[in-house]
C-alpha cells in the first residue's frame, strides 16, 4: 500500500501538501512516516526545508523552489551582465552586451535558469545563419555566464561544459579580406592631407588595428635604437576615450617601422610631437580620435568618394599590409608577429592566396648551403679511411 504524509508549513500563507510514500502500512513504517513528517515540520519551522530535496520526484517541487532557483535566463543574464561591467575591458563588455541583449535573451530569456538544457541551446544555434566565429562567440559568452551561475550554486552543472556546437559546413559568406591595390592606396593617400594622410600611410605600412592606432602615444616610438613602435594599448568607442591594455599577450608587441611608416611619423611630428601625447589627432578637434566611427565619418568616407575607389572600411588597411608583406615573400611567422597573432596558422588560412607559390628554383638555396657541406663531410670521411688503410698497408 501507499502511505500519504502531510506536511503543513507553520506560516500564515502556508499550503497544505500531501506526498505519497511507497511503504507498506505496517506499524513500524507508520512510525517512520510520523518521524519523517515531524522532521519535515521542524525543517519548515527553522527555515531549512527544501521541497525538491525531500521530494525530488514531486510535481510540486518547482512550485516551492527558492526564488533564486526559479530565476529566468533573462533575469540572470541581466544581473550577470551588470556585474561583469566592473571586471572586464570596455570592448569585451560591449561584445557581451550585444550578445546578451540581441541574441541570448530574445532566444532563451523566458526559460527558467534551472531548466536550461544543452539540447535547447543546440536546437537554437542550429537555426542561426551566422558564421562559425559568431557561433563560437555566442557560446563563449553563455558558457561564461553559466559557469558563474554554477559557482553561485544557482544550477548544479553548466549544460555547456565540455561541449561546443559547430556547424559541419559554415554558410557561405563574402570574404572580408579585400586589400587595396598599390594604385588604390596612392589614390586614397592623394585625396588626404596633413594628419589624416600621415595616419593612413602609417596604418598601411604597420598593419595596426584602428583601435591601436588611435591609442598610440609618442612615447611608444623607438626612433634611434630599433626603429620600432611598441603596441600595448587599444581604444574603442566602447571604452569612451580610455585606452585599455590589449586583450592578448600576442597583441602587446613591437612592430618594425618600415620606411613609409617612418616617413609618415616624421611628417606627423610637426603636428603633435611637442605635446608628447597622442601621435594622431582628429584634425577637426585637435584631440585624440575617439574610435573607428569618427574616422570613417569625417575623413575616410569623403576621401573614398573623392577618389572613386571602391569603398572598403578602414580596417582593410590591416589586410592590405598583410597581403603586401606576404606577396613580397616575407616569412608568415614574422608577419604574424608583426600583426599580433599567436602563431602563423591564421595568417596562412586567411591570407594564403597572397603567399607566393614555390617556383622552379625553390630549394636551390638550401641545397647550395647544406648539400655541399654534407658532400664535403662525406668525402672527408672517405679520405680519412683511405689514409688509415694506407698507413696500415705501409
Amino acid at each position: 500500500m501507499v502511505k500519504r504524509t502531510e506536511a503543513r508549513p507553520f506560516h500564515p500563507c502556508a499550503t497544505r501538501c500531501r506526498e505519497r510514500i511507497t511503504l507498506k502500512p505496517t506499524a513500524t513504517n507508520l512510525k517512520k512516516a510520523e518521524q519523517h513528517k515531524a522532521a519535515i515540520e521542524h525543517a519548515i519551522s527553522i527555515g531549512t526545508f527544501e521541497y525538491s530535496v525531500t521530494f525530488p520526484g514531486s510535481a510540486r517541487a518547482a512550485k516551492f523552489a527558492p526564488e533564486v532557483s526559479r530565476e529566468t535566463v533573462n533575469g540572470y543574464l541581466t544581473r550577470w551582465l551588470a556585474a561583469k561591467e566592473k571586471h572586464v575591458a570596455s570592448s569585451t563588455f560591449d561584445g557581451y552586451r550585444k550578445l546578451v541583449t540581441l541574441r541570448l535573451i530574445p532566444a532563451l530569456g523566458d526559460t527558467m535558469l534551472v531548466d536550461l538544457k544543452r539540447k535547447a541551446v543546440r536546437d537554437w544555434l542550429d537555426t542561426l545563419e551566422v558564421s562559425n566565429k559568431t557561433l563560437s562567440n555566442i557560446q563563449s559568452c553563455l558558457r561564461s555566464a553559466l559557469n558563474d551561475a554554477t559557482e553561485e550554486e544557482l544550477i548544479e552543472l553548466n549544460p555547456l561544459a565540455g561541449w561546443t556546437y559547430s556547424r559541419k559546413a559554415a554558410p557561405p559568406k563574402e570574404d572580408d579580406v579585400d586589400p587595396f591595390s598599390p594604385e588604390e592606396q596612392q589614390a586614397v593617400l592623394s585625396a588626404l592631407s596633413g594628419q589624416a594622410r600621415n595616419m593612413m600611410q602609417f596604418a598601411l605600412w604597420t598593419g595596426l588595428r584602428t583601435s591601436e592606432l588611435v591609442a598610440l602615444d609618442w612615447g611608444d616610438i623607438d626612433w634611434l635604437l630599433r626603429e620600432e613602435v611598441m603596441v600595448s594599448r587599444a581604444m574603442t568607442q566602447a571604452s569612451k576615450g580610455k585606452a585599455e591594455t590589449t586583450k592578448t599577450a600576442a597583441g602587446r608587441r613591437s612592430v618594425k617601422l618600415l620606411r613609409p611608416a617612418l616617413e609618415a611619423l616624421r611628417a606627423q611630428k610637426a603636428y603633435t610631437f611637442l605635446a608628447d601625447a597622442e601621435v594622431f589627432q582628429n584634425p577637426r578637434t585637435l584631440e585624440r580620435w575617439a574610435g573607428d566611427g569618427p574616422i570613417r565619418k569625417t575623413m575616410w568616407v569623403p576621401a573614398m568618394k573623392k577618389t572613386g575607389v571602391r569603398y572598403r572600411r578602414p580596417y582593410q588597411t590591416r589586410h592590405t599590409y598583410a597581403s603586401m608583406m606576404l606577396s613580397a615573400g616575407e616569412h608568415p611567422m614574422w608577419v604574424a608577429k608583426q600583426m599580433g597573432h599567436t602563431d602563423w596558422t591564421m595568417i596562412a588560412r586567411v591570407y594564403g592566396r597572397w603567399m607566393p607559390a614555390a617556383d622552379i628554383v625553390a630549394g636551390d638555396k638550401a641545397e647550395a648551403l647544406w648539400a655541399g657541406a654534407a658532400i664535403k663531410t662525406k668525402q672527408g670521411e672517405v679520405d680519412g679511411r683511405a689514409s688509415i688503410t694506407d698507413k696500415k698497408s705501409g
